[in-house]
């Protein structure tokens, strides 16, 4: 019961924000009571705390064995786009809005994810692509992991990115291809375009 409270609350706070989902909504989704949630969990905090846990786990195992699948840093970071893709479409851009908001050790949790595991994947893949001669070599890699980390949050910005305006995935896609692009040899651009092509006729 405690993992079906989990995946039905992670589908409702992805879609709608967390918020505007009540415990009420869970167990109707669920065709529980309350009372059955609040003996596995103490508040929706608590929840969402053990959602962020579980898909940021998950999210870390996925991105581990792109690397270790993946041939060079250029298929592997449109990879993680790839990833992305399939998961922002069923984001609501409130999300991370009201988990900075108002719930402090959610995102605590999320920042302590995005400073650690992300933040070390990005740094790692810039200077593999540095040493492969994909990726410049005249670049700062902590400056530039740290301005990638910084546009995965800035996605969520909905002053700047309105959601009847942009798709989250069209926004998370234009950065991080800009973020790439800004990177690349000549080497890097020949191996870039290929996956890019690849990619543009398969979705054709």
């Amino acid at each position: 019961m405690k993992e079906r409270i989990l995946a039905e609350a992670e589908r409702l706070f992805w879609k709608y924000g967390v918020r505007s989902v009540t415990m009420e909504d869970i167990a109707h989704q669920l065709g529980i009571s309350k009372k059955t949630i609040y003996q596995h969990f103490n508040d929706k905090e608590q929840i969402l705390y053990q959602v962020i846990q579980d898909k940021t786990g998950r999210d870390q195992s996925e991105m581990d064995c792109m690397v270790t699948e993946t041939s060079n840093p250029v298929e592997e970071i449109l990879g993680v786009l790839n990833m992305i893709r399939k998961n922002t479409d069923q984001v609501s851009p409130n999300l991370l809005i009201d988990i900075k908001r108002y719930y402090p050790q959610a995102f605590a949790l999320f920042r302590q994810y995005k400073e650690g595991q992300i933040m070390r994947s990005i740094l790692e893949n810039i200077q593999k692509g540095i040493s492969q001669g994909i990726y410049r070599s005249d670049i700062n890699p902590t400056i530039l992991a740290r301005l990638r980390v910084e546009q995965i949050e800035l996605a969520f910005n909905h002053d700047l990115f309105p959601s009847d305006q942009y798709s989250m995935h069209d926004v998370q896609a234009e950065l991080m291809h800009h973020f790439v692009r800004g990177m690349l040899t000549e080497k890097g651009f020949t191996i870039y375009n290929q996956y890019v092509n690849q990619y543009n006729h398969e979705v054709k």
